[in-house]
Parts: structure tokens; C-alpha cells; sequence
């Protein structure tokens, strides 16, 4: 379902690291012993980090051989934030996964359904570390961070920094339902999802546009905009490609919840006196809390999908260039015209 490239400005490759995975897989297998090396990987490290971050227990990359060894000697481990236990149990199932994977031209497949959202005289050119690992959080099944590294431990950093780095974690792809190629594809969504992110953060980081807006928006609320429209976006392309214009059978009762409690996050934002430590649960579950839970994402995949299909692909790509001012207006003129859409009650300035 994938086309070849066609923009000979868009230029994104993958540096594609399976070591972390093919090693996990073999220490599941009882074939690899030494859980130093593994959890030393510098996409085991990442994994570990993340999930040590969803589940709130700061950087878990120094427990992870701790971890790791009380799986190899068959012990319990309690508050298993990297979900070793169940990782094991599917690792047959991982090990197709990824002969598939290094089967196809994975690279170039995931690519060309990215260019697809980007304005054709927009120049981005990178080349984006892929991780493959297999353990991590069950909230996410992939994702893209900017890291920097001191030695081999990463840091996340913000907007600007470091290099963007996606991770994907088969022990949750091979969760997904369908036989194996079934599967396949839609990792090949989930991965173009993040190659967007990655890809629309290089766009960002060239654009004066973006520079500008940037550098006056950088309020709680303005976080959270920006995450609906990176989300949203990402989550509707992976949608509309796994999914093939499916949608869910609980999708308009999923949806206003979703906006529901986004209104009311989003309101708490902006509001003066939010303290710092509600500031960052509101931005943290606004995109990892799982599929569903994740009300800005979600939030943002409805409107991205209604101004692709109600003002067309032109007006989508429009909002890549100007940035969450111009996604949230467009989703409003929507609104003003349908009185069954799903209603924002934030305004813009």
C-alpha cells in the first residue's frame, strides 16, 4: 500500500540498530548470558530511560541489569516496568517479526509515506538513528526523542537539541492483531508515525516561520497545542495507512471524550497558578497514557483527519508550514460549519 518517493527534496534515511533486539531475543532464548552488555546497548538504554519516565520512576537505565538478572535466574521481579516477563513469551513471535523487517526495504517503504504530508518545496534532509529493542513500556509501542549522550547514557532535551533518535519495541508490534504480514504493515504505519515527528522536527528546526513562533510560544498551553498537531498529525497518517479509512466502531463516542477532556486539561494549562508538578502530569498524559488515554493525541488525530478530508490535503500540509495557530483555526471554521464535530472551547490568540 506504500508508493516509491517522489519529492527529491524530502531525503530522510534510517540508521537502522537492531543489536538491542537481536540480543534480547537470544537472552529470552536462553542463548545470550551476559545482561551487562545488553543493558549497556545504547538502545536498551533509551528503552529503559522511557520507561523508567511513563512509570514515573525517573532514569530506570541503572536497574535494568538488575532486572535483567533476575529473569535469567527464573526470579519474580515486582513492578516490572520494562514488562520483561511477557517480552519472553513472545519471543517467537518477535523473531518473525524482525526476519520480515530485515527482509523488506523497511527504510524506504516508511519514507515515502511520510513525504506524502510535507510541502513539496520543503528541503529536510536526515538521517534518523532507528532502534529496534525488545522490552520497554506497554504504554507505547514506539517513539522519537531528541537525545544528547554522555558517554553511553542519554538525555532527553527539548526542542532544537540533540539528535532525533526513534525506538520501536516488538515485544508490544507483535501485539498487533493479524497474521504476521498483517503485522508487518502496520509497524510500517506506527514507524512512519515516528518518522514524521522526526522528520517534522528538522523541518521546525530550518524554518524562520517556526523559529519565530517558537520563541514567543513557550507557555504550558503552547506545549500542548504543539503536541495535538505533531500527534494528531503522525496518529492520523499511521491510521490512514494501517487503516485504510477504517474506522473504529466506538470512534464518535471515543472522540468526544477525548475532547472533553482535553477542554478541561487544556483550560487548567492556561489558567495562572497551575503548579509545576501539574503542569508536567497534564503534558505527560496528554500523549503517553496509552492509544486512547492520550486525550491531546487523539484530540489532534480527529481534527487533522477532518481538515484532511473536509478542506483537503493542501490545507493539512498548509498547517506544517504555519504551525498550531493555523491547525486549531482550520479545525475551527470546521466546527462553525458542522455542528456535529466534536467542540474545542479554547481560543486562540
Amino acid at each position: 500500500p506504500l508508493s516509491a518517493q517522489t519529492n527529491p527534496n524530502f531525503d530522510v534515511a534510517l540508521r537502522i540498530d537492531y543489536e538491542s533486539a537481536e540480543k534480547a531475543i537470544e537472552f529470552y532464548g536462553d542463548g545470550f548470558e551476559n545482561t551487562e552488555e545488553l543493558s549497556s546497548l545504547r538502545g536498551s538504554r533509551i528503552a529503559a530511560s522511557t520507561a523508567g519516565y511513563i512509570a514515573q520512576r525517573g532514569n530506570a537505565t541503572q536497574i535494568l541489569k538488575d532486572y535483567l538478572d533476575s529473569l535469567k535466574n527464573r526470579e519474580i521481579i515486582r513492578d516490572d516496568v520494562f514488562h520483561l516477563e511477557e517480552a519472553r513469551s513472545r519471543v517467537g513471535a518477535m523473531k518473525a517479526l524482525l526476519q520480515i523487517i530485515k527482509r523488506e526495504n523497511f527504510s524506504r517503504r516508511v519514507s515515502a509515506t511520510v513525504e506524502q504530508i510535507f510541502p513539496q518545496d520543503a528541503k529536510i534532509s536526515a538521517s534518523i538513528p532507528l532502534y529496534f529493542v525488545a522490552f520497554g513500556s506497554n504504554k507505547v509501542d514506539a517513539f522519537v526523542q531528541r537525545l544528547t549522550w554522555n558517554g553511553d547514557e542519554p538525555h532527553a532535551v527539548g526542542e532544537g537539541q540533540g539528535e532525533l533518535t526513534i525506538v520501536v519495541n516488538l515485544a508490544h508490534a507483535v501485539e498487533y492483531p493479524g497474521e504476521m504480514p498483517v503485522k508487518y504493515v502496520t509497524l510500517l504505519g506506527v514507524v512512519a508515525h515516528e518518522v514524521f515527528h522526526a522528520a517534522f522536527g528538522v523541518y521546525k528546526d530550518g524554518s524562520p516561520l517556526w523559529k519565530m513562533y517558537l520563541a514567543k510560544h513557550n507557555k504550558p498551553i503552547d506545549e500542548l497545542l504543539d503536541i495535538t498537531q505533531n500527534e494528531g498529525i503522525a496518529y492520523y497518517l499511521s491510521l490512514d495507512e494501517a487503516g485504510r479509512g477504517r474506522l473504529p466502531r466506538d470512534w464518535i463516542v471515543r472522540m468526544q471524550q477525548a475532547f472533553e477532556t482535553y477542554n478541561k486539561n487544556a483550560a487548567e494549562l492556561a489558567a495562572n497558578g497551575t503548579s509545576q508538578l501539574r503542569v508536567s502530569e497534564l503534558i505527560r498524559t496528554a500523549n503517553l497514557s496509552g492509544y486512547w488515554e492520550s486525550y491531546g493525541s487523539m484530540t489532534g488525530m480527529y481534527m487533522a483527519r477532518e481538515i484532511d478530508q473536509d478542506l483537503g490535503r493542501a490545507a493539512l500540509i498548509e498547517t506544517i508550514r504555519k504551525g498550531p495557530q493555523d491547525f486549531f483555526r482550520k479545525y475551527e471554521s470546521l466546527q462553525e460549519r458542522d455542528s456535529n464535530l466534536p467542540k474545542l472551547t479554547l481560543w486562540l490568540e
